[in-house]
Formats: C-alpha cells, sequence, structure tokens
C-alpha cells in the first residue's frame, strides 16, 4: 500500500544509521562552529570565501566537485532536505510526499508561496522541467550525478499547480535522498530552458537564500542574499532571510596564499586547510572545521579493458600495498581517517572490509604467484613488460597530489611502478569519459549508498570499462527495488565487497572537508553530505 510522508519519511531507518556530525578543531561551542561568547547572530556583511580549484560550472545539475557545489548549494532550494544530525529526509519545497509500494512513483506536495529569485513561482511545472531538462537537454555527460539519481525516469506528472508525481520505469530506492541534493535543486524556467553550455556561464536563477550578482569563471563568484525568503529547510539553525549580506568567493589555488590569506584578513574562510596551516590560522584567532564526507572515499579506479590492470591479480594485490594510515598521519593528520571499504564510513549501510588492511607481504605474494618477477630497479617485469601503469588524476582536493606521491613510494616497495598524470580538472573529465586512461582517482560524496550504483553499475558511469558482473550487478539493481531497510542494507554491504573482490575500487583515504574559518566567522555549517551551509552563516563585529 502506498505511504505517505511529511515528517517521518521512507528510509529513516536507513539513513538514520549514521550522524554525521560536525568535528571542531581548536575555537568552537556545541552545536556550532563559532566562538562560544560571539553572542546572538548579527545580520550583514560580506564573507569573503577561498575556493581551492574553480568551480566547473553554476549548474547545480552540472556541478560535480565540492568547490562548486560549495557556490551552487547557495542558490537553489530542492524538494527535500537532509538532516546532518540525523540524515533523516526533511521537507523543504514538498510539504509533504507519498512514495508508492514498489518505488516508481514519489508525489511531492510543494509548499505555496515560494518563488524564484526572478520573481515566477515554484510550482509542479517546475519540478517536471527540472527533470526534463536534466534527463533530455543537459544529459548525462554533462551531469552525471544528476542524470544517475533520475536513471529509470518517465517523466513527472503535474497533477495540480503543486503536487508533482516524478515516476520510474522500474523501483528508485535512492530517488528520495537523491531529491535533497543540490544537483536536482529547482531552477526557473528562464534557466531550465537554457542549453547545458549556457547554464554554466552564471546567471542562473534558483529559490535559494542567495542569487548570482557576478559570475567569472576560473577568477570569482558572488552571490548576494534574497530579500523575502522565507522557505528554509527545518534542518537550518534559523527561519526567514540569511544573516550574510553576500558572498564573495575567490578561486585561491595555492594552498599558503589562502592561509596567508586568512591570517591577514583579506579572507575570511578557505578551503582545503591542511594541518600545516593549523598553527598560522590557530595563531590569528581562527579555527579548523571539520566533518566526514559520505560516499566512496579517495581511491584508484582501474580501467579494466586495457593494459596491465585487466588482470585482476594485480588489481588484488595493490589493496594490501598501500599503508593507507601512514598516508593520514603524513598528509593529512587526525581529522582524516584512512579507509576501510568502498564506502567512506560516514554512509548509510557502511561496513568494514577486513581485506582493506595494508599488508605488503601478502601483495608481494600475490604478484609472485600471477609470475611478476622483480627487476634489477625494483620494477617487477613479465614477459618483458614492466608492471607500470598511469593514475590520472586532478587537484580537486588540495592534498591529492602529496597522498599520490607517497602511495607511488609504497607501491614501489613491492614492485609497482605507479606514475602519475595529473591534468586540469574538464581535462580528467574528459579523459575520464573517453575512456582514455589506465586508473583515475578521484572521491564521491553522497549520503547514500546508492553511490556504490552510479560509480560501479555496468549501465552507470562505469569509469572501470567493465563487463557484466552477474553477482555485483544483481546486488546494486535489487538496492534499488527494496524500501526494507534491512534488505537494502544487506544489498550495499554485498556490493561493497563485490566491488572490492573485483578490483574496481582500491580505497586509500577517506575525505573530509578542512575548512579554515577567521575568528569572525559564525556558525558555518556543513550539511549531510559534508557541503558547506551558509545560510545560518554570520560574521561578529566584536
Amino acid at each position: 500500500m502506498p505511504t505517505s510522508h511529511a515528517h517521518t519519511p521512507v528510509f529513516k531507518a536507513a539513513i538514520g544509521l549514521v550522524a554525521l556530525t560536525t568535528a571542531l578543531t581548536a575555537c568552537g561551542g556545541a552545536g556550532g562552529t563559532g566562538a562560544a561568547d560571539a553572542g546572538p547572530a548579527q545580520p550583514g556583511g560580506t564573507l569573503k570565501y577561498g575556493l581551492s580549484t574553480a568551480p566547473t560550472c553554476s549548474d547545480p545539475a552540472q556541478a560535480g566537485t565540492n568547490q562548486t557545489i560549495y557556490v551552487t548549494r547557495a542558490v537553489v532550494d530542492s524538494l527535500t532536505d537532509q538532516n546532518p544530525e540525523t540524515g533523516e529526509i526533511v521537507p523543504w519545497l514538498a510539504d509533504s510526499w507519498d512514495v508508492n509500494a514498489d518505488a516508481t512513483a514519489f508525489t511531492f506536495k510543494l509548499r505555496s508561496g515560494v518563488t524564484f529569485s526572478d520573481g515566477t513561482p515554484v510550482t509542479a511545472q517546475s519540478v517536471k522541467n527540472n527533470f526534463d531538462a536534466i534527463v533530455n537537454t543537459v544529459g548525462a555527460a554533462k551531469a552525471p550525478l544528476a542524470a544517475s539519481y533520475l536513471a529509470g525516469y518517465v517523466g513527472t506528472t503535474v497533477v495540480d499547480p503543486q503536487t508533482a508525481q516524478v515516476t520510474f520505469t522500474s523501483p528508485n530506492a535512492q530517488f528520495l535522498q537523491a531529491s535533497a541534493t543540490s544537483q536536482l535543486g529547482l531552477q526557473a524556467d528562464a534557466t531550465t530552458s537554457q542549453p547545458a553550455e549556457a547554464r554554466c556561464q552564471g546567471g542562473n536563477i534558483g529559490s535559494g537564500p542567495f542569487m548570482y550578482t557576478d559570475y567569472q569563471q576560473d577568477r570569482s563568484v558572488t552571490v548576494a542574499k534574497r530579500a523575502g525568503y522565507a522557505w528554509g529547510s527545518p534542518a537550518f539553525g534559523h527561519t526567514g532571510e540569511a544573516y550574510l549580506d553576500s558572498i564573495e568567493f575567490t578561486v585561491v589555488p595555492e594552498s599558503g596564499v589562502r592561509t596567508g590569506s586568512l591570517s591577514s584578513g583579506q579572507l575570511d574562510a578557505v578551503s582545503d586547510a591542511l594541518p600545516q596551516d593549523a598553527p598560522t590560522i590557530e595563531a590569528t584567532g581562527g579555527r579548523i572545521l571539520t566533518t566526514s564526507n559520505p560516499g566512496t572515499p579517495f581511491g584508484i579506479q582501474p580501467n579494466v579493458s586495457r593494459g596491465l590492470l585487466a588482470d585482476p591479480e594485480v588489481r588484488k594485490a595493490l589493496v594490501p600495498a598501500i599503508d593507507r594510515q601512514q598516508l593520514v598521519d603524513t598528509v593529512l593528520g587526525p581529522n582524516f581517517k584512512p579507509a576501510t571499504s568502498t564506502l567512506a564510513s560516514a554512509t548509510p549501510a557502511y561496513v568494514s572490509l577486513p581485506d582493506v588492511t595494508f599488508d605488503p607481504d601478502k601483495a608481494k605474494s600475490i604478484l609472485d604467484a600471477a609470475g611478476w618477477v622483480t627487476g634489477a630497479d625494483g620494477i617487477r617485469e613479465k614477459a618483458g613488460q614492466k608492471l607500470s601503469f598511469k593514475i590520472l588524476f586532478s587537484a580537486v582536493f588540495a592534498g591529492n597530489q602529496a597522498i599520490l606521491e607517497l602511495l607511488q613510494q609504497q607501491l614501489r616497495d613491492v614492485g609497482v611502478d605507479a606514475q602519475l598524470d595529473l591534468t586540469s580538472v574538464p581535462d580528467s573529465i574528459a579523459r575520464q569519459n573517453a575512456g582514455d586512461f589506465d586508473a583515475t582517482y578521484y572521491n564521491s560524496t553522497r549520503a547514500d549508498g546508492d553511490i556504490l550504483r552510479t560509480t560501479f553499475a555496468v549501465d552507470g558511469r562505469n569509469l572501470n570499462q567493465r563487463g557484466p558482473i552477474p553477482d555485483l550487478d544483481t546486488s546494486l539493481a535489487d538496492q534499488l527495488r527494496t524500501t526494507d531497510t534491512t534488505q537494502r542494507g544487506e544489498l550495499l554491504a554485498d556490493a561493497q565487497q563485490q566491488v572490492l573482490d573485483n578490483g574496481l575500487w582500491i580505497p586509500t583515504v577517506e575525505l573530509s572537508q578542512a575548512v579554515g574559518a577567521g575568528a569572525a566567522v559564525q556558525d558555518q555549517k556543513f550539511d549531510a553530505s559534508a557541503r558547506l551551509q551558509f545560510f545560518d552563516t554570520w560574521l561578529s563585529r566584536s
């Protein structure tokens, strides 16, 4: 029978398996991210924020990197939200929803009086226009995450001006959580009617607490508070308008420059604050705010269709060859964790996998048995071929290169030559989509175990370039078909093991967001997907 939900949504038990809470270092009060004696929140002011990499696109539907989502999340609201402390799905633009028995139809009842920043109303037709545009206009190549959330999309029926029914060809149990993501945030008709490329140039019109006022690709973005905003998520800390008048995002790739600008007051907060930055930041009254990302941890994804990584024994040997704790201790510091599975530990349905353990002797034994013999230079050889491959990556996270350089040394210790192939974010994405790589290194963030399907399914993004693996394919498909939280968790646990056993992901470290915040920044929070939530942020003037 259909289930009707408002404040008690389906999948609450599964999502609530994890509490995605914000951990603080140095200063910070309980429940907030600012000094305990700052007093009541003060509206006004401009927050100057330093991004570590440039946003790739101004369109939330096409956003993929953390730095991009930091910007786009501020301009769009979603049908639902996810409570960052409990993982519960809560109302936002939708007051309530119904999910049919087999999770093929989701009916959302929209709250009244909500408008986009161009003054047009948010209606059921808006929901249809947004989802239709993602599937039919923007497409999976430009919006892989958004399109994956809408896999099997039949269409949206406008039941009445405030009621939209979204239907799928087959059960889609992940969609309710997906409706809380910024990629499925709603935008006005003036935006959804634009082609994909035009939607990346700024000016996107959302119903969020901020709106774009300036967008200069690769340089800076400015968003301004939306006057009259009154439909915030119940997961937010206050009601009404945002406190900040505006946020100025500036692209500052160099970590030392970001830290120096924060300490000197030129910036109020910065992304990717690494351990070596902490003393400088804290010396001027600042602090580092951290939270763990759910989703897939950072890892190596092999292209199994070519080269040496087509050999499952080579892929199998890489897992025990990596000292993940050393990666954390040497490069990242105590706010980060070594990966222990093909899902990050903050993800609902995560299970720890015993095989994700450092054991170099095991790695050597696997390679010995596979016929790889150590050469004079320490690199193994077989049939005249060196055990060598390239890892494609980009600097979307400031620690990536240092992590991979240390990992390169660890692999060399067991006779594997991993060559690092650093490219820009756009080039990396293009080469991934074209299958032009031996292996690629990245992470994906999502507070739902369905990230395994979107990443590894044979009919998903499938950067592994793999063919069918019946057991894995069945688990990934079946977890979409059940609304039984226990059964879905068991299927996702099996999928995690299958991904590892088939060498589709070589886990390294879990990503944490580490934001350097100046002394004036108060209540800088993270949402359930570990992305910055600026609605509650304010600046003290003491």
